[in-house]
C-alpha cells in the first residue's frame, strides 16, 4: 500500500515543528539558566548547528522574547563587537508552588529571577487534588494579575514542593509526583502540567524550603548547609557544596528518625526512639501535658513559655537538648558552613535553640564556629514555594544551582516573604497576596 504523498509531507512537517519547538525550548533554558550568553556560547552549549541556533535566535528575538546587546567594554574593542542574548524580563513568568497539608502557596517571578510576589490560602486537608492545583492557578493569577499564559518560555516550567516527595537521583523519577487523592484526579504533576501549560519539576517542600534559605534566607552566601525543620515532623535538608544533595535513593532528608533512645518510644516509621518521639511538636506538647501542663496546641503552649511557665521552658529545653546531640554527630560528619533551624519550635526562639547552642558547645564544637553556623530560619511559611523557583535553575545534571544567575542584580525577594524574628504559631489567614517589585537580599 502506498502513503500519499500529502500525508507524508504532513508527518514531515509535523516532525521538523516539534523538531523547532525543542530547540527553542533548550535556548530558553539555557539563557534562564545562565543569564546573557553570546551566540558562540549558546552553540557550544546546545550543539545546535549555527544554521538552526541564528535562525531560532531570530524569530525570539523578533517575538520579544530574547534581548540583544552590546557589553560597553565591547563597544570599544575593535572589530565587530560581540552580542549578548538575554531573555526579556517581561516575557515571561516562572511559578513555585507549594502543596502544604492545609494550604497552597505560590511564587511567582520574572525571567529575570526578579520575585514578583506571593499568595497563600488555607484549605481542608481533605480538599481533592484537582481543586489544589486550580487554586494554586487562581493566586497566581491573583498576584500577576491575569491568567498564567502558556508561551514560549513555558519550557522553564513550574516548580512544585510536596511533602514527602522523593527524587531519584539521575532519573527523573518522582514518588511524590505519583500521588493521586482518593476522588482518582490523577498524579499531581500531571495535573499541574496540565492546568498550567508547563513542564513540571517537583520535590520534597522541607528540601525546597533547604535551597531557599541557602539562596536568600538566613544562610545567603553558605555553599553547605544543613536545613533542620523543627514542626510536627522533623526533616531537613542538605544543600553541599553549592548543590541540593538529595541522597542516593532521594531520602537524604529523614533527620527525624535518628535513633536518640534506643529504649525510647514507638515511632510512626516503625522504629523505637527516634529524634521525632522526643523533640516533634506533638511529642513537646505531649510531655509538657504529663507534667502538669494544659495545652491544647502550640499556641497554648507559647502562652505558657511567655507567662513564665517553668514546665514549659523544661519541656522544650529538654527537646532543644535532644536536638543539639543529634547535630553533633550531624556537624561532624557533614561539616555544614551553617545550620539553619526552622518550624514552629524553632519560632519559640531562645527556649528552644539555646539547647541546642549548648549542646553544639558541649560537644567539642568552638563557640564562636556554632555562634556563626546556627541560625533560625528566615524566610517563613513560603520559603518552600520560593525554594520551588530556585529548583527550575538547574544544572546540566539536574541539580538546582547556588549562587545568583549572571549579570547584575540576582534573585530579590519580597520583604513580605521574610518571616518575623519570632512569629506565633497560628493558622493561615484565608488569602494573603503580595504583589511588587522586590529588593535583592543583603
Amino acid at each position: 500500500m502506498t502513503v500519499p504523498t500529502t500525508l507524508t509531507l504532513r508527518h514531515h512537517e509535523g516532525l521538523l515543528a516539534r523538531s523547532r519547538k525543542r530547540h527553542e525550548e533548550l535556548i530558553l533554558q539555557l539563557l534562564y539558566q545562565h543569564g546573557s550568553l553570546s551566540r558562540g556560547e549558546l552553540m557550544a552549549m546546545s550543539r545546535m548547528s549555527r544554521t538552526t541556533l541564528y535562525d531560532i535566535v531570530v524569530s525570539l528575538v523578533d517575538e520579544g522574547t530574547v534581548t540583544v546587546s552590546v557589553p560597553e567594554v565591547a563597544r570599544r574593542k575593535r572589530g565587530r563587537p560581540v552580542e549578548r542574548l538575554a531573555l526579556n524580563p517581561e516575557a515571561g513568568r516562572v511559578i513555585g508552588i507549594e502543596f502544604a497539608q492545609r494550604a497552597v502557596r505560590v511564587a511567582t517571578a520574572n525571567v529575570a529571577h526578579e520575585v514578583i510576589g506571593t499568595a497563600s490560602e488555607q484549605h481542608d486537608p481533605g480538599m481533592p487534588w484537582k481543586e489544589r492545583v486550580e487554586t494554586a492557578y487562581r493566586l497566581v493569577e491573583s498576584v500577576v494579575g491575569e491568567p498564567p499564559r502558556p508561551n514560549a518560555v513555558s519550557a522553564i516550567g513550574v516548580g512544585v514542593g510536596v511533602a514527602g516527595a522523593a527524587v531519584t537521583p539521575g532519573t527523573s523519577d518522582v514518588a511524590g509526583a505519583a500521588r493521586s487523592d482518593p476522588s482518582g484526579h490523577g498524579p499531581v504533576s500531571a495535573l499541574v502540567r496540565q492546568r498550567f501549560g508547563a513542564a513540571v519539576q517537583l520535590d520534597d517542600s522541607i528540601r525546597l524550603a533547604a535551597l531557599a534559605e541557602s539562596l536568600w534566607g538566613a544562610a545567603s552566601g553558605a555553599s553547605d548547609v544543613l536545613y533542620l525543620q523543627l514542626s510536627h515532623s522533623i526533616s531537613g535538608g542538605l544543600v553541599v557544596g553549592g548543590a541540593l544533595h538529595r541522597g542516593g535513593y532521594g531520602a537524604a532528608d529523614g533527620f527525624g528518625h535518628i535513633t536518640v533512645d534506643p529504649t525510647g518510644a514507638a515511632c510512626g516509621c516503625g522504629d523505637v526512639g527516634c529524634l521525632e518521639t522526643v523533640a516533634s511538636a506533638g511529642a513537646v506538647l505531649a510531655a509538657y501535658r504529663a507534667a502538669g501542663g494544659v495545652a491544647e496546641g502550640l499556641p497554648d503552649l507559647v502562652a505558657a513559655l511567655d507567662a513564665g511557665d517553668l514546665t514549659a521552658r523544661a519541656v522544650l529545653a529538654r527537646a532543644g537538648t535532644w536536638i543539639g546531640r543529634v547535630l553533633v554527630t550531624l556537624f561532624s560528619t557533614i561539616d555544614p558552613r551553617a545550620i539553619v533551624i526552622g518550624g514552629e519550635l524553632a519560632d519559640m526562639g531562645s527556649a528552644v535553640l539555646g539547647p541546642i547552642a549548648r549542646e553544639l558547645n558541649l560537644g567539642g564544637m568552638p563557640g564562636v564556629r556554632v555562634q556563626r553556623s546556627l541560625r533560625p530560619a528566615r524566610l517563613g511559611e513560603m520559603s518552600a514555594a520560593l525554594g520551588a523557583l530556585a529548583l527550575l535553575r538547574t544544572g546540566t545534571a539536574g541539580t538546582p544551582l547556588l549562587g545568583p544567575p549572571v549579570g547584575p542584580g540576582g534573585i530579590a525577594v519580597p520583604d513580605s516573604a521574610l518571616a518575623t524574628p519570632r512569629p506565633r504559631p497560628r493558622a493561615l489567614a484565608p488569602v494573603s497576596t503580595h504583589r511588587g517589585r522586590a529588593r535583592a537580599l543583603s
